[in-house]
């Protein structure tokens, strides 16, 4: 009689983003690593921090998204063009759009975050996001046409003062040069509520010398074709109120959305809808189940309440990126039957673009603004651009451009 067949032993991972993609580079530098298959929709991968720079002509495309089968040529990793639709965790097959069932010894999952529009009236349908290439194009050809036909009080309102939201709305303000008045709306006190001081205080400073008109305690209520409607509660004496204003267009960078794609049996979610993993980054109730980037919510239930949790990381590249190497390791570890290793992130400062040729950044006890401050964050994030060979060309590219 025969028996059942053998587990697999391969890895699969769901979703090419930061998280994934560099799980996979950092499972290729392993010299005996398993199979390894990434599973993504996009022909491209998108270096996110870099985007801004992409929207005002700064960087060119191929700069900061490159393609995957050339990232990952010669790796031994395999590359699936398709999008999971569901995950099988009892059977251990991955189910996808284009009809596949693929088995797997262990899976990551790491499709990231989406906009949230938070049912907003509207919103979905008459704003612009700022997470894709094709985002890039929209905003672009709208800024083109700003400055190509000039109305009296053109606006184009940014929705959320947090980082995406500053560093998009001082690029605008530069590329309209005059030719549209950009407000920045953010429902809190203050921009930039989680960033450190340093950063916050050159961010207000960056938004006052473009004009860029900021609207605290300010909650968008309606987005319709050409208006944004807006109950305003400010400070004092003053009694809330609501406000429509004529735009142009509203671009949210208010909030984000977790939507992993349908796991069965359903796994453990924090209030977001990001998947519970323990500091490992294993989900608590998927043995073979793994987690990463934005959609990781790591937890360890035996911490003692009250004391720092070093598993709790925000959701940026920067954790991502550390994350990988990590991950990488404990998938080879758990498909061997040897103990895992936990994730321990480590804050290594806080860069903003803000504006064409100016940044600020936060790190190693060292703060510092303006055109030296985008150099460093140019470079910095040059080192973290995805495989040696695309970093060369990228370096390259700036050399050849570069003049004295």
């Amino acid at each position: 009689m025969q028996g059942d067949p053998a587990p697999a032993q391969n890895v699969v991972i769901v979703g090419g983003g930061f998280g994934g993609l560099y799980t996979a580079l950092a499972l290729a530098e392993h010299r005996k690593h398993p199979p390894v298959l990434l599973i993504e929709p996009n022909d491209r991968f998108l270096f996110l921090p870099l985007l801004y720079e992409l929207l005002s002509g700064e960087l060119r495309s191929w700069e900061i998204a490159p393609r995957y089968d050339s990232l990952l040529a010669g790796r031994g990793v395999a590359w699936l063009q398709d999008r999971v639709d569901r995950i099988d965790a009892e059977a251990q097959r991955v189910h996808t759009a284009g009809g596949r069932s693929l088995p797997y010894g262990r899976l990551v999952v790491a499709t990231g975050a989406e906009s949230n529009t938070f049912a907003v009236p509207g919103a979905d349908r008459h704003s612009l996001g700022f997470r894709s290439l094709a985002d890039v194009e929209r905003i672009q050809s709208l800024m083109a046409d700003l400055k190509a036909h000039p109305r009296p009080l053109q606006r184009i309102a940014v929705v959320g003062a947090g980082p995406t939201g500053v560093e998009l709305a001082c690029k605008l303000a530069d590329m309209a040069a005059g030719s549209a008045v950009i407000e920045l709306i953010e429902q809190g006190p203050q921009l930039l509520s989680q960033a450190r001081a340093f950063n916050r205080e050159q961010a207000a400073l960056a938004l006052q010398r473009r004009d860029v008109r900021l609207r605290t305690r300010t909650q968008v209520e309606a987005v319709g074709a050409e208006t944004i409607t807006l109950g305003c509660h400010p400070e004092g004496d003053t009694a809330p109120h609501s406000e429509t204003m004529a735009v142009r267009a509203v671009l949210w960078t208010a909030g984000l959305g977790f939507r992993p794609p349908r796991i069965d049996p359903a796994p453990a979610c924090d209030g977001r809808g990001r998947l519970l993993c323990g500091p490992d980054l294993r989900l608590h109730s998927h043995p073979h189940l793994f987690a990463a980037g934005d959609l990781a919510a790591p937890f360890d239930p035996d911490a003692v309440p009250g004391e720092a949790d070093g598993s709790a990381s925000p959701a940026t590249a920067q954790v991502a990126f550390q994350q990988a190497p990590v991950l990488a390791d404990n998938l080879i570890r758990s498909l061997r039957g040897e103990p895992l290793q936990p994730f321990r992130w480590n804050d290594l400062g806080e860069m903003m673009s803000l504006g064409i040729g100016e940044a600020s950044l936060t790190a190693a006890g060292v703060t510092l603004a303006g055109p030296a401050a985008y150099q460093l964050r140019r470079l910095a994030y040059l080192t973290r651009l995805p495989g040696r060979s695309h970093q060369l060309r990228v370096a390259a590219g700036w050399l050849a451009d570069w003049t004295p």
